[in-house]
């Protein structure tokens, strides 16, 4: 059945109904929100933790890349051992590892041992797990629905990750302030247990890994992986979109603690907020998107919703007002999670099943990677030349390749969408 005739008939929230009958998808799903929303409140604390104890935005865009950085190291691997092994045993023990990296920072903060440089190799060290864990779970989805199911699949796991950034930095601000940054790493790391059980719980059949999958070649199969993405015509074009806007403007959300203390003046609250609009306007925009039946259109929608991120994040810059800052953020999210709902959605559909651990891990390298390093710059730069012009100049470098790709759109959007509308039939 083709998604677009299957998206005829789903019409509205029916498409989540349908998603959410399937046994594996729901409990996947029920298990991955809480624990979403503990990663959420531990990264909106250690992005504090860090502005406590360093007062830099350097250290700020240091930690982040200690949080992110990982993926561009280890997605290479990390997309091979997603379409080698048992998908739901890695995530499994990614799970494990990263639960015991939450209750060792607990301890840390709660006796006062914690240090910005110890605080950095914990993030790496989470980072490193979540670099090998997020090809895993990028490919697990299709093996949890049909593939009508597909794209309204993507659209919730989207809106799932994005409700935990609105829950989890709404419920820590006030959670940090009264009863301190380690009660909210030890929640964190009580979570987990959620996921780990729903794990225990899936019953998947055999996948479409192809037998014989397990060679030594790890390089090769890593480059034929990425040379498949950057030569196809519809993949490749949108991955380099994507690169773009992840090293010139995405890391800008890994200063917020620097622009709630010395722009705004609204301390770990403000900062909260901040954080929570941001998933607020991702969960309206995975809404909106669960809700659009099938793939036609996708294209000129990450085009334009591009171009409202870059805008949306200027205006950020340009005000000193809060609630304006807070209205930016909003579009900004929304923005954000249409242009990556609708990314996925093309290239889970069209991208060749024994190739779709190594391709998401491409696309997760830049998803996590390209803002680490963004963060990384636009801290540096903000020591220089403060936090507004730093993340503007980002948002114009954006705005200017966004002008250059928009000539190109049609193309694009011919090669993609035919080739996922031909994948699904």
């Amino acid at each position: 059945m083709a998604i677009e005739g299957a998206g005829a008939r789903m019409a509205g929230f029916e498409n989540a109904v349908r998603v959410f009958r399937i046994r594996n998808y729901r409990v996947y799903t029920a298990g991955n929100s809480i624990s979403l929303v503990g990663s959420w409140m531990q990264r909106f604390s250690v992005g504090w933790l860090a502005w406590e104890l360093s007062r830099s935005p350097t250290w700020l865009g240091i930690v982040a890349v200690a949080d992110l950085m990982p993926t561009l190291v280890l997605s290479p691997l990390a997309g091979v051992l997603a379409d080698r092994l048992d998908r739901v045993r890695l995530i499994w023990l990614t799970q494990i590892l990263a639960m015991a990296q939450a209750a060792l920072l607990a301890l840390l903060t709660y006796t006062g041992a914690i240090t910005i440089e110890s605080l950095f190799l914990l993030t790496l060290a989470l980072g490193m797990v979540n670099a090998v864990n997020q090809p895993a779970r990028l490919a697990l989805i299709p093996n949890l629905v049909d593939r009508a199911s597909l794209p309204s699949a993507v659209a919730i796991n989207s809106l799932v990750f994005n409700g935990a950034r609105f829950i989890g930095p709404a419920i820590t601000g006030p959670i940090v302030y009264h009863g301190g940054v380690a009660f909210a790493f030890a929640l964190n790391s009580v979570t987990y247990l959620a996921f780990i059980a729903a794990l225990a719980q899936l019953k998947l059949a055999a996948d479409e890994r192809p037998a014989g999958a397990r060679r030594p070649e790890f390089l090769a199969d890593t480059l034929a992986g990425y040379a498949y993405a950057l030569r196809h015509p519809g993949i490749g074009r949108m991955i380099l979109l994507f690169a773009v806007t992840s090293f010139s403007i995405r890391g800008f959300i890994e200063l917020f603690p620097g622009f709630a203390d010395v722009v705004f003046g609204t301390g770990p609250i403000g900062l909260s907020w901040l954080i929570a609009t941001l998933g607020l306007g991702a969960v309206t925009g995975g809404l909106w998107m669960v809700r659009r039946p099938g793939i036609q259109g996708l294209t000129a929608l990450i085009m334009g919703h591009t171009f409202l991120v870059a805008a949306s994040v200027l205006g950020f810059t340009a005000t000193a007002n809060y609630g304006v800052a807070l209205v930016c953020v909003f579009v900004c999210g929304f923005s954000l999670i249409t242009t990556g709902i609708s990314a996925q959605t093309l290239v889970q559909t069209a991208v060749d099943p024994a190739m779709r651990g190594r391709v998401l891990g491409l696309y997760g390298m830049l998803f996590r990677g390209g803002p680490a390093f963004n963060a990384l710059v636009l801290g540096w730069l903000s020591s220089l030349f403060g936090l507004r012009l730093a993340v503007a100049a980002g948002a114009v470098v954006c705005i200017a390749y966004w002008g250059w790709a928009r000539s190109r759109q049609d193309e694009m959007e011919r090669a993609l969408e035919a080739e996922a509308r031909g994948a699904a039939e």
